[in-house]
């Protein structure tokens, strides 16, 4: 645990990671507006990346490092696509769903969430699925309180998302957030209460189920980033940053 003490935030530092948070959940407030069939996911990241900057903040993702410099504002991943996936001339279509990840660095400090919507009319068996990602982040939120472990929080996730019959990754996972988009510690979706590192007032971690139809197995694509089920059945994510609090979660991605 020592290691992990330089990443707990102050009642200042959630102060600014809130407005961070709060920007970023207006950039998607407002994506959400945008999407509908004949939409680029291209033109999406581009609003994207243009309400950052003239909101005084940056798109966190651009040039993140990985296999090469991520070269977008926004993750969008579609249908089997379960994250990191690349904007470009795709059109959405009526019937898919899509999730969109941001990521806002205002003041120093990083906003991470993402949601997953249909784009027009989507059948019953892809809200449930959509329906599902989100109670798993409830869920998995309710367990971020002092004393608690992270494998609470992860099992939380697990179980409501395998009482649906679906699956979650064991690749992928949510993270600690903060002065980085990524800091100590990792969060599974899947894990076993009364295990692993001991939540503190004063962690803040980005939640993120990620919830899969057909098999817990993902591949990544050519392009290096996108990551898909393995067998490429209909996939859905949801995510919050939230901080650790004595009178209980505060979910810093919200307006």
């Amino acid at each position: 645990m020592a290691g992990l003490e330089k990443y707990l935030k102050n009642d200042a530092d959630i102060k600014l990671m809130r407005e961070a948070g709060r920007l970023n959940a207006r950039v998607l407030n407002e994506l959400k507006k945008r999407i509908r069939p004949g939409v680029t996911t291209r033109e999406l990241d581009s609003f994207a990346e243009a309400f950052i900057r003239d909101h005084g903040a940056t798109p966190t993702f651009k040039g993140y490092p990985g296999p090469y410099p991520y070269p977008a504002t926004l993750t969008v991943s579609i249908n089997e696509e379960m994250v990191h996936g690349i904007p470009s001339g795709r059109s959405l279509k009526e019937g898919d769903i899509v999730s969109i990840d941001c990521g806002t660095t205002l003041n120093g400090f990083v906003g991470d969430s993402a949601f997953t919507v249909g784009v027009g009319e989507i059948s019953p068996e892809k809200e449930r699925l959509i329906r599902t990602a989100e109670e798993a982040l409830r869920k998995g939120i309710e367990q971020m309180i002092p004393g608690n472990r992270v494998g609470d929080v992860s099992a939380a996730i697990q179980r409501q998302v395998e009482k649906q019959g679906y699956h979650v990754p064991r690749k992928y996972t949510g993270h600690g957030v903060g002065w980085e988009m990524h800091e100590p510690p990792q969060l599974p979706n899947f894990g076993t209460p009364g295990k692993g590192i001991v939540l503190r007032t004063g962690m803040t971690i980005a939640i993120e189920p990620m919830v899969l139809v057909g098999t817990s197995r993902t591949k990544i694509l050519a392009d290096q980033w996108t990551v898909t089920s393995a067998d490429k059945s209909l996939t859905a994510h949801a995510e919050h940053s939230v901080a650790v609090r004595e009178d209980g979660p505060l979910i810093l991605t919200e307006i």
